[in-house]
């Protein structure tokens, strides 16, 4: 029995992964393309006059099967992923972008939806009604509906490319970071690594049945501490050579002629859509709009942050040449002496801090957080299935005791899982009458696992995306909407990582880091003047931190404003002249680099990559507002959660961050924070 072809019998409507088989996608999709061909058919062939619930309703609940089963493919297909499961996804998401272009491509369906559309105010759609309907229609004219059909197949065509190519991408990058390792069998190349780490390593060697050995990878739990403690710089210069050249080797993972393909066929989209370019394509349904907003933003914080990375880089070159170096600062030494210059600046370091962040008490702090702000509880619920023997199940309940979502946590990395840390749904909560379907939402993430008697320790950059990743959960958890395409977190890129940045503010508060952070051996909180370290240091690097993030937002638009044929002949060629010209500095690397840049080209944020600082800039002057009124304050805390994260996208982003703010953005906050405010003019 093919358990996506019936309602799910589980407990609360979670997906039946103890049942579901590779086996079983592929009919599910075949047989719910089927079904929603038919829902469509009828949709159109029916004689009444359109209105909102015989069209825009009828298409808004087609295709459940699809809906279901596709959740819990694309899902497996980053956190749990195999051979078998990856030539599944080549198969079937062809097909899927070909049916959802036929859906949106169809003349009769959209004279039925332009109707309704046109006559909105003779039928009194309003509200949330009114918002569906308009999503509804821009999506059809966003999508071709207006096209002729030439222009329509050749857009077709596109799509179904473009959905092979991001695959292909994304698997590429998951087997280049799988195939490498740095195996290291002289324990003296070890030298500077904290014990945590070299037990880590050892771990690993001895998973790839490696005995005396200790192994490194290109996770960024095993990468990152390596470039910051490792003594060797001839090996940290190998690992750092090895992380940044993923996807640019010209084997068989190579990444370079996929990036310059979705570029031009990107490019070529937007042309026969009648913009100027993908960029434009794109920010015209998001908050910034347009392009040059975008630019205008990303430029105003560009020169203050250069400024500050080249102090910061000079005082990195000034450590080098007073411990008798005679080497230049490359960009692979840099985390390692800024480690070192934390370490004398501030008397602080991470490995210092790591004790106190086992990653039990922080997700224990975390939910208390949610419980203070929102009075909402979560309990492990061990019955519930699951995905793999790593990821458990949590029920949501209200102060009231009642239901309202179920988070699955999956924290540790593996050859299945791709890298990085992100939050996904596998059902998104909507309204059935006056039931509310509850939301199954997941974080994946690739912490440090747990070594012998040593619990699973996170930096506290790893603390704040565990923050940051539970901000996106309680979007898709708190959701209150009637319409799934309306839920959770389907709002602008640039708006959607409002709650998910504005969490991050909690985790270095000093009455949040009492209550959960506590040292794994000796119970003790973490010490007062620990905090006060910690607080003095937190501007510290941030110089760099922006002009890497900085540099990739920049390269993603430059990538995405191309007009009409773009023609990208040579990838590395192209970014070394760019960062040239923008006055990148040799000794800083984008953060990301263009053959391993997934957030644009395996994932949804093309021309959306500045969505981070955009959103920060929104969550920096919102929590302003909880500084003032107190960070537990019951009052802010019930208008971010009616105002925000209840209302997914019924209603403008802007009109709703207003509605809890009550005046617009200032970019003030966020400078300060960074501490940009002193260079910028």
């Amino acid at each position: 029995m093919n358990p996506f072809l019936f309602p799910f019998t589980t407990p609360y409507g979670v997906p039946p992964f103890d049942l579901i088989k590779n086996s079983h996608f592929a009919p599910a999709i075949t047989q719910g393309i089927s079904q929603q061909k038919s829902e469509i058919k009828d949709i159109i062939e029916n004689a009444a006059t359109p209105d909102f619930a015989n069209t825009i309703e009828a298409i808004e609940n087609s295709g459940q099967i699809i809906k279901l089963t596709a959740a819990v493919l694309y899902n497996l297909s980053y956190a749990n992923t195999s051979a078998s499961l990856q030539k599944i996804m080549q198969k079937i998401a062809p097909k899927l972008s070909a049916h959802n272009d036929k859906i949106f491509m169809n003349v009769a369906l959209f004279r039925k939806v332009k109707f309704v559309w046109e006559n909105r105010k003779q039928q009194k759609i309003t509200g949330e009604k009114l918002r569906l309907l308009e999503v509804y229609f821009k999506t059809f004219v966003r999508n071709g509906a207006n096209l002729k059909a030439q222009d329509k197949k050749r857009v077709a065509d596109i799509n179904q490319r473009l959905t092979v190519l991001s695959l292909e991408f994304g698997k590429n990058i998951l087997a280049a970071t799988n195939e490498y390792q740095l195996i290291i069998d002289n324990e003296n190349e070890l030298a500077g690594l904290p014990s945590s780490i070299i037990s880590a390593a050892k771990d690993t060697a001895e998973t790839h049945n490696m005995p005396e050995k200790w192994v490194f990878t290109l996770q960024n739990a095993s990468v990152i501490p390596f470039l910051q403690y490792a003594e060797n710089r001839m090996l940290r210069k190998e690992i750092w050579t090895a992380y940044t050249n993923k996807g640019n080797l010209g084997d068989k993972n190579d990444n370079n002629a996929i990036v310059k393909e979705m570029v031009k066929l990107r490019a070529e989209k937007s042309s026969l859509l009648g913009y100027q370019s993908h960029a434009h394509y794109v920010l015209e349904e998001q908050m910034s709009k347009s392009p040059d907003q975008v630019q205008e933003l990303l430029t105003k914080l560009w020169q203050p942050a250069i400024e500050m990375a080249k102090n910061e880089a000079s005082d990195l070159q000034k450590m080098i040449l007073e411990e008798d170096n005679n080497f230049m600062l490359h960009a692979f030494d840099w985390r390692y002496y800024a480690e070192k210059l934390r370490k004398q600046k501030y008397d602080i370091d991470e490995e210092e801090m790591k004790p106190y962040f086992a990653l039990s008490n922080v997700q224990k702090g975390i939910f208390d957080v949610a419980n203070k702000l929102y009075g909402i509880n979560f309990t492990l619920n061990e019955g519930l299935p699951t995905y793999h023997p790593e990821a458990h199940a949590y029920e949501m309940r209200e102060s009231t005791g009642k239901l309202s979502g179920i988070l699955y946590l999956d924290f540790f990395p593996r050859d299945s899982k791709q890298g990085g840390a992100w939050m996904t749904s596998f059902v998104e909560q909507k309204k059935l009458g006056s039931k509310r379907v509850l939301p199954v939402i997941s974080i994946v993430c690739n912490f440090t696992k747990p070594t012998g008697e040593i619990p699973s320790l996170l930096t506290f950059d790893e603390v704040i995306t565990f923050f940051h990743e539970f901000g996106h959960a309680l979007h898709g958890l708190l959701s209150d909407v009637h319409y799934t395409t309306l839920a959770g977190t389907n709002v602008p890129t640039d708006f959607v990582e409002l709650p998910s940045q504005i969490m991050e503010n909690w985790a270095a508060e000093p009455e949040v880091l009492k209550s959960y952070a506590f040292h794994y051996v000796t119970g003790k909180p973490i010490p007062a003047s620990l905090i006060k370290k910690m607080d003095k240091s937190s501007k510290f690097g941030q110089g760099f931190a922006t002009v890497e993030y900085l540099a990739a937002s920049l390269l993603d638009m430059t990538y995405h404003t191309f007009s009409g044929q773009a023609n990208v002949e040579d990838v590395s060629a192209f970014e070394d002249s760019f960062f040239e010209n923008l006055g990148l500095i040799p000794e800083i690397i984008s953060r990301y680099r263009s053959t391993y840049f997934s957030h644009i080209f395996a994932g949804g944020y093309s021309s959306g990559y500045y969505s981070y600082i955009w959103s920060e800039v929104l969550d920096a002057d919102a929590f302003a507002l909880f500084k003032q009124n107190g960070i537990f304050d019951a009052e802010t805390a019930s208008s971010f959660r009616k105002n925000i994260l209840s209302k997914g996208g019924t209603i403008d982003p802007m009109a709703l961050y207003i509605k809890f703010r009550g005046q617009q953005p200032s970019l003030e906050p966020l400078l300060n924070k960074r501490g940009l405010n002193k260079g910028l003019k």
